[in-house]
């Protein structure tokens, strides 16, 4: 007991003295700023003035997710706080999805002539471009509250991907040298995204078009900028012209949910052949049953299944979240073709941590499975190695976490 007491008593202290030490990783983050970022800054060209003002009044936020103070170590959250990751049923909600519905298809007629230039220069379906914008900034009606040079600044000085985001605060710096944004526009997500298609400051730099003709890039007023910049980047991740993103699919129980990912693709006539429909009761069409197909069941067994194209995953490239990727495609779909709701509804899955997740991870990769990294987040080599695990032990294969697989996995 006494031993315990001198646990509880020492962890106290530690925490405590992580509380009073801000004050020191706050110095330690101003030296750094100095130190660290401004060489780099200046070698990409930025002057002082902007570096100056850039960090002017600027501190650590303590708020960002994801943090790893000097003298800690990281550790996987217990909550998810990015809404990509979480609960599929939540993340179609029906206020989302209305909405976003309802304006893009109101903005597919105020730009109609954009979408389509766009679509002819880049190949991108206009109602893609349109679903994205929609949810990243809800057509540039979503207030962007964050300073990004402090965002950034925080997670490039302590965050578990601190390269990363050093790497785009510089590029920010870059983009206040040269003027890109206007007066006290640089206000980004909690991770740093920018303007109306929330790019992060290198995709700015490297993705950005011009759409209105004026040989500027304004991502923050401009919608045809925005509409170009949406495009450009998509084409220019390998967005496939003439293929569509997926199809909502019934997958037999005789096909396991395991074949799901990227790399079991087969071409989408074998997928039918195994006797896979679409739920539409319409046939694949012609053209696309020769292309590569993937199994993609985000929820496993629990939810819809879809065979998507490589088109899918360069959706993935703006945001890495299955969900996401399935939201442009599905609003998308909604606003061109009026489609409705999925056939197959998202079932009741189990509310989990993410620490426990992770801690099942652990335990698949001991066996030999790969996960994808032990990061609590449940993606398709998640899925399927629970699949596995499952099949192996001769039960049903979910392809999803619960709370039963997680606790005998030691979760």
């Amino acid at each position: 007991m006494r031993a315990f007491f001198l646990s509880v008593t020492l962890v106290f202290l530690a925490v405590t003295a992580q509380a009073q030490d801000k004050p020191a990783i706050e110095r330690q983050f101003q030296s750094w700023i100095q130190s660290e970022i401004w060489p780099r800054a200046r070698a990409k060209g930025v002057s002082r003035a902007t570096f100056d003002a850039a960090f002017s009044g600027v501190t650590l936020n303590w708020d960002l997710p994801d943090l790893v103070p000097p003298g800690t170590a990281p550790e996987t959250p217990k909550r998810q706080r990015q809404a990509e990751f979480g609960a599929p049923s939540k993340y179609f909600n029906r206020n989302s999805i209305d909405g976003a519905t309802r304006i893009g298809k109101q903005m597919a007629q105020r730009h109609a002539t954009a979408l389509a230039q766009t679509e002819r220069r880049t190949g991108v379906p206009g109602r893609i471009i349109l679903a994205i914008w929609g949810r990243e900034s809800g057509y540039g009606r979503v207030a962007i509250p964050h300073n990004v040079f402090r965002v950034l600044g925080t997670k490039g000085f302590m965050s578990t991907r601190a390269e990363y985001f050093s790497a785009e605060l510089i590029a920010a710096l870059q983009i206040a040298e040269a003027g890109h944004a206007p007066e006290s526009a640089m206000k980004s997500s909690w991770a740093g995204a920018l303007g109306q298609p929330q790019f992060m400051p290198s995709s700015f730099l490297n993705y950005a078009a011009d759409g209105n003709g004026d040989r500027k890039a304004d991502i923050w007023r401009s919608e045809a900028d925005t509409i170009a910049s949406i495009g450009n980047y998509l084409a220019e991740h390998g967005w496939v012209a003439g293929r569509d993103w997926g199809f909502e699919v019934m997958v037999p129980d005789a096909v396991s949910c395991t074949l799901e990912g990227p790399d079991q693709g087969r071409p989408i006539a074998d997928w039918a052949a195994m006797g896979i429909t679409r739920v539409s009761g319409r046939p694949f069409p012609a053209h696309e049953l020769p292309g590569e197909g993937y199994l993609m069941m985000p929820a496993g067994r629990h939810g819809p299944a879809f065979v998507v194209t490589p088109n899918f995953y360069v959706l993935k490239d703006y945001n890495t979240s299955d969900l996401y990727a399935l939201f442009v495609g599905h609003v998308g779909d909604r606003i061109r073709f009026n489609v409705g709701d999925f056939r197959q509804a998202w079932g009741r899955v189990d509310r989990l941590f993410r620490s426990d997740i992770a801690a099942a991870q652990r335990s698949l990769e001991a066996m030999g499975h790969d996960v994808g990294g032990a990061d609590g987040l449940p993606g398709y080599k998640t899925r399927r190695s629970i699949g596995r695990w499952q099949e192996a032990r001769e039960r049903q294969a979910t392809c999803f976490p619960d709370k039963g697989n997680i606790a005998a996995l030691g979760g």
